[in-house]
């Protein structure tokens, strides 16, 4: 029996070294709508495939949508597995990586011997899908990714026993200044459409003066057509309150567009008081919004505004940052969980002599 068993902790322990173990990269299918949170696990994946290691997307139904329409085709070169029909065959040295929204899987893989790995990029959907008194711990999943120290800070006071690491998303060098004179489109963002919905109804008729200018709801476009009308823009509204890093409006940054937002409940370290039009209250956004056209209108946006702008986007981490931190991370995944393997290894060996 000893024998049974070192022979399957030495095949662990090879994997771990080889980088075969797999990593199940768990992802919602958003039926091809493009969202920040998936691209991030996303390019999480390509990450660790194109640095040796064995990612697997994993997702809930065969007929899974995919995100290669909007993010584009070099994704579809990640493995993808079905979790309904398909029989999941899990390790000891293979690791599964859980959105917090999928928290009603834990459960269902308590007693799967693998590493567990929550990946926490909303703090507001981290309790959603628990039952009130669970936590991570007691399923099994000691470690953390988030994406920002102060959600990190908040995510903390709640899970105990959990250990976090911090892996900040890049914004995409599709997102650039346009080289032609800004339209009179005014890109617009919110986590709920009806926001996007009312704010352009507000605004057209409280200044109907403005109808000729574009009010522009930025779904269901590709990651590429979404960059190109952002830099069209002579400004972008950004309204989400429960934002846990604000990925658009840093977009609209790298695109040297003015973001007007409403500021969230849990405050970016990024955001400042000179780098956008910052709004504390919803129902001021149209006069905001219409204050700064005028001011656009007659050329009165400052050099110096479009300074601090640009000074934000200097200290954002580059691709390349966030490619090295993944693989950082992960290695050090591996590691700790080979030398856990190897100290097993050692004590049963001893017992067999």
């Amino acid at each position: 029996m000893n024998q049974e068993q070192i022979t399957k902790i030495e095949t662990s322990v090879e994997n771990l070294k080889s980088k075969t173990s797999k990593i199940y990269l768990i992802v919602q299918d958003t039926k091809g709508n493009a969202k920040a949170s998936l691209a991030y696990i996303y390019n999480l994946g390509l990450t660790l495939k194109d640095n040796g290691f064995n990612p697997i997307m994993l997702h809930e139904k065969p007929d899974y949508t995919g995100v290669s329409s909007w993010l584009g085709e070099k994704y579809d070169e990640l493995p993808h597995q079905s979790i309904e029909g398909e029989n999941l065959q899990v390790t000891p040295d293979d690791f599964i990586v859980i959105p917090e929204l999928f928290a009603f899987v834990m459960s269902q893989i308590t007693k799967l011997p693998c590493g567990k790995i929550v990946l926490c990029q909303a703090y507001d959907n981290m309790l959603e899908t628990l039952n009130p008194g669970e936590t991570w711990s007691q399923f099994g999943f000691y470690k953390c990714i988030t994406t920002s120290e102060e959600q990190k800070d908040q995510i903390q006071q709640i899970m105990k026993n959990v250990s976090f690491d911090i892996l900040t998303p890049y914004i995409s060098d599709n997102f650039k200044p346009s080289n032609l004179p800004a339209k009179t489109i005014i890109s617009i963002h919110s986590r709920d459409q009806r926001d996007t919905v009312n704010l352009i109804k507000a605004f057209y008729l409280k200044y109907p003066q403005y109808r000729w200018v574009t009010l522009s709801d930025m779904r269901g476009l590709s990651e590429v057509e979404f960059a190109k009308k952002l830099s069209e823009s002579f400004v972008s509204v950004w309204i989400d309150e429960t934002s846990a890093y604000g990925t658009f409006p840093l977009e609209s940054m790298k695109s040297n567009v003015p973001v007007i937002g409403l500021v969230p409940n849990l405050l970016p370290s990024w955001i400042n008081e000179d780098n956008g039009i910052w709004v504390q209250n919803k129902t001021q956004i149209i006069d905001v919004i219409a204050d700064h056209l005028q001011n656009w209108l007659e050329d009165n946006i400052s050099e110096e505004f479009h300074e601090k702008i640009k000074s934000t986007v200097d200290t954002l981490p580059t691709k390349e940052d966030f490619n090295k931190q993944a693989v950082s991370l992960f290695e050090e995944y591996f590691s700790v969980r080979q030398k856990s393997f190897e100290d097993q290894l050692s004590k049963l060996q001893t017992i067999e002599e």
